[in-house]
């Protein structure tokens, strides 16, 4: 939990995030939502997040579990869409009133929602809403599930600004250049004949945004698919950008965008070779949110293949070209140690997601006007077994629940890979470029910080803001005599006078006793946390206990950009050969050269102990590399601890 999944949490709420969701998933067996030991002892206490919890929608399942367990807020407030039925609304406010929420608890939940509020300057800065989440049309219901309120919900404002240069920017050095035989990459543009072979490379024939929520493979992949996509304004193929790049150079270009249009494929590939050009083949693998199913898919992948015959295309094309360059748009890992191995697969692209921009972003790589210079987030296996862990494909925890017992431990991707002494095809952190780099003069130097002191003392008690003023009658919050009510709204009044008659539980009346915690409740002061005292946790952890620099010079003939990383050993017989601690991307002209600078903090050094529920540093000696991949680590050096 320390060392791997909460630590970027850390670094959120560190940073002053004011919102987190809550999970769909169970913990221990407790849903993430009424999870008490991740939200308010992990969350809020260790990590001292003073913003909001919301829950992911319809991922509330209790209303005094979940309020007692740290979330603030519930998202959509129904407990299934659309039914107006609700675990907090009228039945928090009797859970209030009867004592078994305490009012503090309530004041808390408000405040840390108004405290973000006002963070982010809502307060100053407030937009009116301008459009409507559910339609498109200029027109329609402001209360659309209950068709309520006919007038105007959409003024199409415009805020896209320089959103389109920076996309395609982003896209561009998001690339990670994987093959380059004899730099056949870039290409010139005045290729003989180029071929673009694949459906990644053309249109979706339903439209950019003809399937719901992107919830296809259809044309080239610019985006997964799931609740959190957009609308594209407009999705510039690959093909349509490779075009407009060679017409204007007055160079053929041909394609086979059907990828089982077999004997079409094989005519190009082998006409393309004929000339000694160059055919482009676009593939891809898709995946999104678990409400959507493409292909069998239901959210995750169920294969590390390439979708769409994507295999088969490249495997065509690259037994009759000698001259294949491959690209990839996937939404993570995929096999592709066949084509690195191929020699006829002279080139290999990893572009990613990249959005509107897909295709001129791939052109800007392509024909040299942006030196690839990213680096893979993951790495690439020869098969799907070499990565130790598999997905969950039935529930095995009865009640349609799954239990990931975490039996790899911190040992996930690279760690593991290393771990098990597997040769990847291509690992974390790899990437190459159109010119060359060389990684030289290491040093690290100590900076004077004080010992790591653990977090003590106690907390004040939990305030009630409300004082003696706030009332517990029921009569005092019935429904106001002049609201209007919309239908499903969730509300705080009540129907009656009468609690049991306003929940219409049918188990009103247990006694908390029966399904509250012992110390559930308890608002007086608690023991602080060890490893707590501030956003982050403990803030001597942050710390800079070391600086490593190293000198990075371009020994090509052309500018790019080169991504040194820093990682530790930790020493220790259960720790990772290395993990990843810090990196810089720099640009850099030809011929000269540039400083990495890392530092290494307090908690980059340290470990995770059970025992005490603290972090420490070792006593097994720690050693520092720099590199430009996991398993590229030129330089190394002891930490001097």
């Amino acid at each position: 939990m320390h060392e791997l999944y909460l630590w970027p949490f850390a670094d959120a709420v560190r940073a002053g995030t004011g919102a987190i969701m809550c999970s769909y998933n169970q913990i221990n067996n407790s849903y993430g939502c009424q999870n008490s030991h991740t939200l308010n002892y992990l969350l809020k206490g260790e990590l001292g997040f003073q913003g909001f919890v919301m829950s992911d929608w319809q991922a509330q399942h209790s209303g005094v579990g979940s309020a007692l367990a740290g979330m603030d807020m519930s998202m959509p407030g129904d407990t299934v869409f659309g039914t107006g039925r609700s675990y907090w609304g009228t039945n928090l406010t009797v859970a209030i009133l009867n004592g078994t929420v305490p009012q503090w608890r309530l004041d808390d939940m408000a405040t840390r929602i108004v405290a973000a509020w006002y963070y982010v300057g809502r307060d100053q800065i407030n937009i009116p809403t301008n459009f409507d989440s559910w339609t498109t049309n200029t027109f329609g219901y402001r209360h659309a599930l209950v068709g309520q309120g006919y007038e105007q919900v959409n003024y199409h404002v415009d805020v896209r600004d320089e959103h389109t240069i920076d996309i395609r920017n982003m896209a561009s050095r998001s690339t990670v250049l994987l093959k380059n035989v004899n730099n056949v990459l870039p290409l010139s543009g005045k290729e003989k004949l180029t071929g673009v072979l694949g459906e990644d490379a053309g249109e979706n024939t339903y439209g950019p945004n003809g399937c719901g929520d992107r919830g296809c493979d259809n044309g080239t992949l610019g985006m997964a698919w799931g609740s959190g996509t957009a609308n594209f304004p407009f999705l510039i193929t690959p093909l349509t950008a490779i075009q407009n790049e060679l017409v204007a150079n007055n160079a053929a270009v041909e394609s086979v965008t059907d990828n089982w249009a077999a004997s079409q494929i094989e005519a190009l590939a082998s006409r393309v070779n004929d000339v000694e050009g160059v055919a482009i083949v676009f593939v891809n693998s898709d995946s999104g949110e678990g409400y959507i199913s493409v292909d069998g898919n239901e959210g995750d992948r169920n294969n590390l293949t390439l979708w769409q015959n994507g295999d088969t295309l490249i495997s065509n094309v690259s037994s009759l070209c000698n001259n294949t360059v491959v690209v990839v748009h996937s939404t993570g890992p995929v096999l592709l140690g066949a084509y690195a191995n191929n020699p006829n697969v002279t080139a290999i692209l990893w572009a990613g997601v990249p959005g509107e921009q897909s295709g001129n972003s791939i052109a800007d790589i392509l024909y040299g006007r942006v030196n690839p210079g990213a680096k893979l987030p993951f790495t690439l296996g020869s098969t799907r077994e070499e990565y130790g862990t598999d997905l969950l494909y039935q529930p095995n925890n009865g009640a349609g629940a799954p239990q990931d017992d975490f039996t790899e431990g911190v040992f996930i991707d690279y760690r593991h890979f290393d771990r098990a002494g597997i040769t990847p095809v291509y690992e974390f952190g790899f990437g190459l470029s159109y010119t060359t780099f060389t990684v030289s003069n290491m040093q690290i130097s100590s900076h004077a910080a004080g010992a790591y002191t653990a977090t003590s003392g106690m907390t004040s008690a939990a305030p009630t803001l409300g004082g003696n003023d706030s009332s517990t009658a029921y009569a005092d919050v019935l429904f106001p005599a002049n609201i209007t009510r919309v239908p499903l709204y969730i509300y705080p009044y009540l129907n009656s006078s009468d609690p049991a008659a306003s929940t219409s539980e049918s188990d009103y009346g247990a006694l908390a006793s029966s399904f509250v915690p012992a110390g559930a409740t308890n608002g007086s002061p608690q023991p602080r946390i060890a490893a707590g005292g501030a956003p982050g946790g403990n803030p001597e952890l942050y710390d800079v206990l070391f600086t490593v620099t190293a000198t990075i010079s371009n020994t090509g003939k052309i500018a790019g950009e080169e991504v040194p990383q820093l990682y530790l050993n930790l020493g220790g017989p259960n720790d990772p050969k290395v993990v990843l601690r810090n990196f810089e991307r720099l640009s850099i002209q030809p011929g000269t050269s540039a400083t990495f600078t890392a530092d290494i903090t307090r908690r980059d050094v340290s470990s995770w102990d059970t025992v005490s529920q603290n972090w420490v540093i070792t006593k097994y000696p720690k050693t520092a590399y720099v590199g430009t991949s996991s398993r590229s680590l030129s330089l190394s050096m002891a930490v001097p601890l």
